[in-house]
């Protein structure tokens, strides 16, 4: 009689998870890069159960060097995407209408790291020298500040020499530039790693520039946002991660733990999670998740004066929306 009983319940419990299981509203999120501290706020939010006590079912997907998010979201590869503004704003100016739903990100991460020993001390000193940059739509901020500062970026003697940087700072440490591009949270702590002491370096962030543009915003395709389903998953969806991040913030250490136990490739280390997760919560907190409107305004005259070649060439209509944030924030 106990076994049968037994069997009973424990039918009952995998017939309720089973119910439980088709509930829930499936979400596919892709990351900009692979998985590290920079998404902590979306794996806590898993591991700690926000997303499911939201009845989302959320699978969180690694971007890569040869992953573009915008490309995976027109595919019909994700639901909503972790992108930079201006990438987000030259795909939408493409014809892909990608609209920012929310901002955890409120500060860039975004610097020049430079050898002092290459007589870098202050902007005025990048004239003749050789500066480090990234492309693929990270590119744009730079051209705008070296714009504002009336430097060419051709090379010649009046301006700078661009040189093409891979995620790597290899060119700092064999000396082939005077300043390469890095991450608060990332590539500075790689060079600090390589052995250059802090004290070597000079370093300009882009936020203390004044030419900052928003980075790791999360973003779905506008006709997506005409179905209320689909809009009322995405609020659920903001809520939860939002928690996750607020989380993270909160608890850095345990944070880093669960980002390095949902790194398959083995790749990351402990020390750099946690380091890596403390300069992220600088950079999410003060955020809720809104998007602040003069944040994006101020990227947006920064993507437009771009030298002769603007990452975008009008105002955006309709990039961004407060619904979303409205509704999770409520």
């Amino acid at each position: 009689m106990k076994t049968k009983l037994a069997s009973l319940l424990l039918a009952s419990a995998f017939s309720l998870s089973a119910v439980q299981a088709i509930a829930a509203d499936k979400v596919v999120l892709q990351l900009k890069w692979v998985t590290q501290a920079q998404f902590a706020g979306y794996y806590v939010a898993k591991d700690k159960g926000f997303y499911e006590a939201e009845g989302l079912d959320v699978e969180i997907k690694p971007g890569g060097p040869d992953i573009a998010p915008p490309q995976v979201i027109a595919g019909g590869g994700a639901d909503v995407v972790v992108d930079w503004m201006p990438s987000a704003l030259a795909t939408r100016e493409k014809g892909v209408p990608l609209v920012n739903i929310a901002q955890p990100f409120k500060s860039s991460g975004m610097m020049l790291t430079c050898l002092k020993e290459s007589g870098v001390a202050s902007p005025a000193d990048f004239k003749g020298k050789t500066l480090g940059v990234w492309f693929f739509g990270n590119e744009y901020p730079f051209l705008s500040w070296m714009s504002q500062l009336g430097l060419k970026t051709d090379g010649g003697p009046d301006g700078v020499t661009v040189l093409k940087q891979g995620f790597n700072v290899d060119p700092l440490i064999q000396k082939q530039a005077a300043c390469i591009s890095t991450m608060t949270y990332n590539e500075y702590w790689q060079v600090i790693d390589a052995g250059i002491k802090p004290e070597d370096l000079v370093t300009f962030k882009y936020e203390d520039q004044g030419v900052a543009t928003l980075e790791d915003g999360l973003y779905v395709l506008e006709d997506k946002l005409k179905d209320p389903a689909f809009k009322e998953k995405m609020v659920k969806f903001v809520r939860a991660s939002m928690k996750g991040w607020k989380y993270a913030e909160t608890n850095p250490d345990e944070a880093a733990g669960i980002v390095l136990e949902n790194d398959s490739t083995g790749a990351q280390t402990e020390m750099h999670q946690k380091r890596m997760m403390g300069e992220i919560a600088k950079l999410t907190a003060g955020s809720n998740g809104a998007l602040d409107e003069a944040d994006y305004k101020r990227t947006v005259a920064s993507l437009m004066k771009g030298g002769s070649d603007p990452v975008i060439t009008k105002e955006p209509v309709g990039a961004f929306t407060h619904e979303i944030t409205d509704a999770a924030l409520k």
